[in-house]
């Protein structure tokens, strides 16, 4: 049997570029001057903030277009080896072939892996153009109300607490359907770990149906969540296949599969 894949470098790498761009639109924000800024200020930030954007996007795109594929390719090794095409990971790579299911899945696979990144950037950036708006209103609004009758002490407070909303934007990220909150690097790992799984065992999947392989076993490694209910379960790899299983594609995702899973299904 092949090693279940792992892609904690690839992820990894990931993860550095969000915490490098974060850490670039950081040193953005320190920039504003709260107590004399101009607008023109305002527009060189803003416009510094939507390049490391943009650079962020096209960083993540073409890592999505690599590793997604590789995921697929494992999938197909780990197919080849749980059916005993081959005994080695180096002879399956010799014979990995990526049939019309998988390569339409994996096209399918890349796009929604990079829509779902550009959507954690678009929403950095939402999020921090309000941020600045908001904010640099209500310094504005302090500068001129309070003026010179303001004690230092309470202009710092005052700034403090504004440069403490301007990180904020950073910070909140993502609010998912559950209303979870996410950091927009933790949400971004979450989601390429979870694609990447998935990628794994969809090919897997579809490689077996192509060597008229209809069934598959979900791994065990000792779960101590809801998962641990499906370990050395039999299930269908197609919902047509004849007998008594359960269809995997039925599962409920609350139990096996769900977001972070590192459970797979052996052909």
């Amino acid at each position: 049997m092949a090693p279940t894949p792992t892609y904690e470098h690839d992820i990894a790498v990931l993860v550095g570029y969000y915490r490098e761009g974060l850490q670039k639109i950081t040193n953005e924000l320190n920039r504003i001057d709260l107590t004399n800024f101009e607008r023109a200020q305002l527009l060189v930030v803003q416009k510094e903030i939507a390049d490391v954007l943009g650079d962020l996007d096209v960083r993540t795109k073409a890592w999505v277009a690599s590793t997604i594929p590789k995921a697929a390719e494992d999938g197909i090794i780990y197919s080849i080896m749980a059916l005993g095409v081959a005994d080695t990971v180096a002879e399956a790579q010799k014979i990995v072939t990526f049939n019309r299911l998988n390569r339409e899945f994996i096209k399918t696979a890349v796009a929604d892996t990079q829509a779902d990144l550009l959507q954690v950037s678009q929403n950095v950036e939402r999020k921090v153009r309000t941020a600045i708006r908001q904010v640099t209103a209500e310094a504005m609004r302090s500068n001129l109300t309070q003026g010179i009758n303001t004690t230092d002490s309470i202009k710092r407070d005052i700034l403090r607490d504004l440069r403490q909303r301007l990180g904020d934007s950073l910070n909140t990220g993502i609010i998912d359907a559950a209303g979870r909150r996410w950091k927009p690097e933790v949400y971004a790992e979450m989601v390429t770990r979870t694609k990447l799984a998935q990628t794994q065992r969809e090919s897997a999947i579809n490689d077996a149906l192509g060597r008229n392989a209809f069934y598959g076993v979900i791994s065990s490694h000792g779960a101590k969540d809801a998962c641990r209910n499906w370990e050395g379960k039999i299930v269908k790899l197609t919902p047509d296949a004849p007998g008594d299983y359960p269809y995997y594609g039925a599962l409920p995702n609350r139990e096996i599969f769900h977001p972070n899973c590192l459970h797979v299904i052996s052909p």
